[in-house]
């Protein structure tokens, strides 16, 4: 398809002043105003779903059903879960106080924070880039959508409906890439909400740190995998595992990223990948009836090519080429810690093997990595299990599944350390653009200031005692 149009450096300044004088006048404060844009989303989803399948057919080669249940029904859920929720998450909210301060009105009132900017990555390019606008949406923000230059098609696409369906004036697309991205940056937001890499989340927060915005960075990582061989079903954690790793050709932030195993077990969960492999894609993963995603450009496609040639392990299944941008899922056997493989985010359809002693050994190589966005547990052991909360940090743990964790809005979705900081799906995406603004209300009658009067000048002994009491409190014994 043709280049992307960028965005004018001075159009996106007069966007930000649009976007920010419709927030001053108070136009994306009603719940009725929120909830129609909400639901336009919904709509704009629902009414363009074949050309959005298209758009992502068009980048990266996703199947039907990989934008279907990943991309499109996310956003359409999500939309309308906000809708039905609305009322719940905005209302003022009046927490328990001590006894002294009873009669003071103390309130948390949910205010959106501002005029927002949410920057998103091509790997999914609409599911990545709604999700954060439902929630600044919902929150009663305005925002700047920012899509990658890398998924022209879906870019392209955003910038056509999203004027269509939702309030101009409330919200738009910037199309770019780095120099507009810049110059948005430069720009005073409310707040910075990005989803993409450890390196640039650095210059996001960087930016950000200038004007002092408040960001959420929704980064990757090295998501490791533990299967316990002496617990799990290997057939099934084979079966998992390579279905999560083969998504979007493990072009994914929370993709499997090597998997440890018990030096005992590994012969068997190769086997169990073997297995597995051949009944994903009968005819193998290159034959035009796999339709499997394919590497979003040549260069993350000779980048992933180069770790399989760079590689010490060995390639025991898969890992072949095609002239389409594609490559074969490959598992790899015999990789040691300072492989090639395991210099950085693999994000590709590579999953090294690491053998390992028990799972304390596993357990002590994720402590001495980077903190991981996920870390993925095969295993019925409930010692085990235990061993991995309270000696292990990711931004999130999950047991006996991959992917688990972006269907689950109920629970927040984000990172810690490099891997991100900040969280949002559901009600956390509402959270994420709203500020809780403390009230309270402190009444101005004569029993009130009776009370307040012992702390005004000049201070008394007696007042003095009164207010000390807290300091002669029992401590009790831990």
């Amino acid at each position: 398809m043709a280049s992307l149009k960028y965005t004018p450096k001075q159009q996106l300044t007069e966007i930000h002043s649009r976007l920010s004088q419709t927030f001053r006048e108070g136009r994306t404060l009603p719940l009725g105003y929120r909830r129609k844009q909400l639901l336009q989303v919904a709509r704009l989803v629902q009414e363009n779903s074949d050309a959005i399948m298209a758009s992502l057919k068009a980048d990266i080669g996703r199947h039907p059903f990989e934008a279907t249940l990943p991309e499109l029904r996310p956003i359409v859920s999500s939309a309308l879960h906000a809708v039905e929720n609305l009322d719940k998450w905005s209302s003022p909210e009046k927490p328990q106080v001590e006894a002294w301060r009873s009669g003071w009105d103390t309130t948390i009132f949910k205010v959106p924070k501002g005029t927002v900017v949410s920057i998103s990555p091509w790997n999914f390019p609409w599911v990545l880039t709604i999700l954060p606008l439902i929630g600044a949406i919902a929150a009663g923000c305005t925002c700047l959508i920012k899509p990658s230059e890398h998924a022209q098609a879906s870019a392209a696409l955003m910038a056509k409906l999203i004027p269509q369906y939702l309030d101009p004036d409330a919200y738009a697309v910037c199309l770019g890439a780095v120099e507009e991205t810049t110059h948005v940056l430069s720009l005073k937001w409310d707040h910075i909400f990005y989803t993409g890499s450890t390196s640039v989340g650095r210059i996001i927060a960087e930016a950000a740190a200038k004007q002092l915005t408040p960001v959420t960075l929704e980064l990757g990582g090295q998501s490791p995998v533990f299967v316990d061989g002496d617990s799990t079903n290997i057939e099934i954690a084979a079966k998992r595992i390579l279905w999560g790793k083969q998504q979007n050709a493990g072009q994914v932030c929370v993709a499997p990223n090597h998997v440890f195993v018990q030096e005992q077990h590994q012969s068997a969960l190769v086997e169990a990948f073997r297995k597995a492999y051949d009944s994903f894609w009968p005819m193998g993963p290159l034959d035009s009836s796999s339709e499997m995603a394919r590497m979003v450009n040549a260069r993350h496609y000779e980048r992933n090519k180069s770790l399989l040639s760079r590689t010490k392990g060995k390639v025991v299944i898969g890992g072949q080429t095609g002239q389409d941008l594609r490559i074969e899922p490959a598992i790899v056997t015999g990789v040691k810690l300072d492989d090639p493989l395991m210099e950085e985010e693999i994000f590709g359809p590579i999953l090294p093997i690491i053998p390992v002693a028990n799972v304390d050994a596993a357990i002590s190589h994720i402590q001495s990595g980077s903190t991981p966005l996920v870390i993925y547990v095969f295993t019925e052991n409930e010692e085990t299990k235990n061993k991995f909360v309270e000696r292990t940090q990711s931004g999130q743990l999950i047991l006996n599944e991959t992917f688990a964790q972006v269907a689950v809005y109920e629970i927040p979705f984000g990172g810690q350390g490099q891997s991100g900081y900040g969280s949002y799906l559901g009600k956390y995406s509402f959270d994420a653009f709203t500020h809780q603004r403390g009230y309270i209300n402190v009444p101005a009658d004569a029993r009130t200031e009776g009370f307040m009067q012992g702390r005004y000048p000049p201070y008394s002994a007696p007042a003095l005692a009164f207010f000390s009491q807290a300091l002669k409190a029992k401590i009790p014994d831990a």
